[in-house]
Protein backbone atom coordinates (compact mmCIF):
# COMPACT_ATOMS: atom_id res chain seq x y z
CA UNK A 1 0.00 0.00 0.00
CA UNK A 2 2.87 2.28 0.80
CA UNK A 3 4.33 1.76 -2.70
CA UNK A 4 1.01 2.56 -4.36
CA UNK A 5 0.69 5.86 -2.47
CA UNK A 6 4.31 6.78 -3.26
CA UNK A 7 3.83 5.97 -6.96
CA UNK A 8 0.54 7.91 -7.04
CA UNK A 9 2.16 10.91 -5.33
CA UNK A 10 5.13 10.86 -7.74
CA UNK A 11 2.76 10.52 -10.71
CA UNK A 12 0.66 13.42 -9.44
CA UNK A 13 3.73 15.61 -8.96
CA UNK A 14 5.09 14.58 -12.37
CA UNK A 15 1.84 15.31 -14.20
CA UNK A 16 1.27 18.59 -12.41
CA UNK A 17 4.72 19.96 -13.29
CA UNK A 18 4.93 18.74 -16.88
CA UNK A 19 1.42 19.46 -18.08
CA UNK A 20 1.44 23.13 -17.01
CA UNK A 21 4.66 24.08 -18.73
CA UNK A 22 4.37 26.52 -21.54
CA UNK A 23 5.94 25.54 -24.78
CA UNK A 24 8.03 28.32 -26.23
CA UNK A 25 7.85 28.88 -29.93
CA UNK A 26 10.47 31.05 -31.52
CA UNK A 27 9.37 33.53 -34.13
CA UNK A 28 11.60 35.70 -36.23
CA UNK A 29 10.58 39.08 -37.52
CA UNK A 30 12.09 40.01 -40.84
CA UNK A 31 12.10 43.65 -41.91
CA UNK A 32 12.99 44.58 -45.47
CA UNK A 33 13.86 48.05 -46.60
CA UNK A 34 13.15 48.57 -50.27
CA UNK A 35 13.87 51.71 -52.26
CA UNK A 36 11.50 52.45 -55.10
CA UNK A 37 12.62 54.78 -57.85
CA UNK A 38 9.98 56.67 -59.77
CA UNK A 39 10.25 59.27 -62.47
CA UNK A 40 8.80 62.53 -61.28
CA UNK A 41 7.40 65.10 -63.62
CA UNK A 42 8.03 68.79 -63.05
CA UNK A 43 4.67 69.18 -61.30
CA UNK A 44 5.29 66.27 -58.95
CA UNK A 45 8.82 67.43 -58.11
CA UNK A 46 7.45 70.68 -56.71
CA UNK A 47 5.60 70.80 -53.47
CA UNK A 48 2.02 71.92 -52.98
CA UNK A 49 3.13 75.36 -51.82
CA UNK A 50 5.10 76.01 -55.00
CA UNK A 51 2.21 74.91 -57.22
CA UNK A 52 -0.26 77.04 -55.27
CA UNK A 53 2.07 80.03 -55.44
CA UNK A 54 2.31 79.70 -59.23
CA UNK A 55 -1.47 79.65 -59.56
CA UNK A 56 -1.84 82.72 -57.34
CA UNK A 57 0.89 84.51 -59.32
CA UNK A 58 -0.98 83.81 -62.56
CA UNK A 59 -4.21 85.19 -61.13
CA UNK A 60 -2.52 88.30 -59.73
CA UNK A 61 -0.71 88.94 -63.02
CA UNK A 62 -3.99 88.69 -64.93
CA UNK A 63 -5.64 91.17 -62.55
CA UNK A 64 -2.69 93.56 -62.80
CA UNK A 65 -2.77 93.36 -66.60
CA UNK A 66 -6.50 94.12 -66.59
CA UNK A 67 -5.97 97.17 -64.39
CA UNK A 68 -3.11 98.36 -66.64
CA UNK A 69 -5.39 97.98 -69.65
CA UNK A 70 -8.12 100.02 -67.92
CA UNK A 71 -5.66 102.80 -67.09
CA UNK A 72 -4.27 102.72 -70.61
CA UNK A 73 -7.76 103.17 -72.07
CA UNK A 74 -8.25 106.43 -70.18
CA UNK A 75 -5.71 108.24 -72.40
CA UNK A 76 -8.25 108.82 -75.17
CA UNK A 77 -10.76 110.75 -73.03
Amino acid sequence: MKKVIIVAALALVGFSTTSCRETKTETKEVVREVEVETEETADEAEGILERTAKEVDKEVNEEVNEEIDKIGNDDGQ
